[in-house]
């Protein structure tokens, strides 16, 4: 009885996994870090940080008719911060995705839990997948598609807890209630989109909503590229100031030929005159929750983490990358930056210049290596910036691994 009971549920699970379609895949990524003047210059008499740390993924995603459902399980660690004879990690197994997508029609689809939310450059929306932890978010997503033109509707409300009365909020850094529309459209040599979001902030005098309404635009001919964002912002900040600022940017890149590829391009942030708002009035831009590892310069010294109300930025750079064979390739960045409204009455708006290198090689299919190295030439402004007059050497180097095999797949 036993060896028919467990023959039916061998033949159950063949029969749904061939109907189905499943696939189970994983990541370990281990990265060392250099430090030395890293989103801050580094003061006299301090040595340089030094570390290793990663992120490994297990990731499950199962379809059948109707319905598409992933999982993805996360730890994030450095390497040393449990000890050998473990009882607890410091951090633990967390949830990075857990969503189900349910296929209402050929056009519509809803997404609903915890999921990563994605659009165009990742300029405004971003996975921020350079960080080991990375982002996503907890939310509803009505997804519409029809041919060249998509459109997405997010809602979120979060909570700390599940409570008996009241909806404050006390988890840091998380917006209380957020509402989205995307609109996307393609045409044969250019593609736009429109963001429009409604952000609230839970202080404690209340919900407080920003809005933001802009635009990615995207051209392409031959080998000559060119790329555009304009985001505005209005409605009140987390201060119940007033809140009016933009982000404007454009970017051209040119293949010059089947092996290299090089690009000009300039980003200005709005802020405040002398670094803070005055007068009830905040003009500084935040990118809330875009990829900004990505953007003005690798050596996150803007809007990771920092650089919030100041007084803005103007980036000014060039890029060029490099196909040395069908494994390798090199990029290179320099940037220049300058602050969009006046720091002080004492020094120039002129804040400094960055370089950064990446050498990427691909062994396998699998597995993937990446090297970097930055350097910041800072100004007077930027010593003001930062409260650091120090005169040191301020660099940053990584080296990275990265390895996402595919551990089992099933197919209709």
């Amino acid at each position: 009885m036993r060896a028919q009971k467990f023959l039916s549920i061998v033949l159950t699970l063949i029969a749904t996994i061939s109907y189905a379609q499943l696939t189970i895949d994983a990541e370990i990524r281990p990265r060392a870090e250099y430090r030395h003047g890293f989103k801050t210059l580094i003061p006299d008499n301090t040595n340089a940080a030094l570390f290793v740390s990663q992120r490994t993924r297990l990731n499950t995603k199962y379809s059948i008719d109707k319905l598409n459902f992933y999982i993805s399980l996360q730890d994030v660690r450095v390497w040393g911060d449990v000890p050998q004879l473990n009882v607890v990690d410091a951090n633990g197994l967390s949830i990075h995705q857990a969503w189900a997508e349910i296929l209402l029609d050929s056009n519509f689809a809803l997404k609903l839990g915890r999921q990563e939310v994605i659009y165009d450059d990742q300029r405004f929306f971003g996975n921020v997948g350079w960080a080991q932890q990375a982002r996503s978010h907890d939310m509803a997503l009505l997804k519409y598609k029809d041919g060249t033109f998509k459109l997405d509707v997010g809602l979120a409300f979060n909570q700390s807890k599940e409570n008996l009365t009241g909806t404050n909020l006390t988890t840091p850094k998380t917006y209380k209630s957020m509402q989205y529309a995307w609109l996307h459209k393609d045409w044969s040599n250019f593609s736009g989109s429109f963001l429009f979001l409604n952000n609230g902030m839970q202080t404690p005098n209340g919900l407080k909503y920003s809005q933001t309404v802009g635009t990615h635009l995207k051209s392409k001919k031959d080998n000559l590229s060119l790329v555009a964002n304009l985001y505005y912002q209005f409605g009140n900040d987390a201060a119940n100031r007033d809140l009016s600022a933009y982000l404007l940017g454009l970017e051209v890149n040119y293949k010059t030929s089947t092996t290299t590829k090089v690009g000009l391009g300039v980003e200005l942030q709005s802020g405040n005159k002398n670094g803070a708002p005055a007068n009830n009035e905040n003009n500084a831009f935040t990118p809330f929750y875009g990829t900004n590892h990505k953007f003005n310069g690798l050596m996150d010294y803007f809007y990771v983490g920092n650089h919030i109300n100041n007084v803005g930025l103007l980036d000014i750079y060039a890029k060029a990358n490099f196909k040395l064979n069908a494994k390798s390739g090199l990029t290179a960045f320099i940037h220049n930056f300058s602050a969009a409204e006046e720091i002080n009455s004492t020094v120039s708006k002129q804040l400094g210049t960055e370089l950064d290198l990446v050498y990427g090689y691909k062994f396998t299919k699998e597995i993937g290596f990446k090297l970097g190295y930055s350097h910041m030439f800072p100004t007077d402004g930027m010593e003001v910036l930062k409260g650091n007059s120090d005169n040191n050497t301020n660099n940053w180097a990584w080296a990275m691994v990265t390895i996402k095999p595919t551990l089992f797949t099933s197919k209709k």
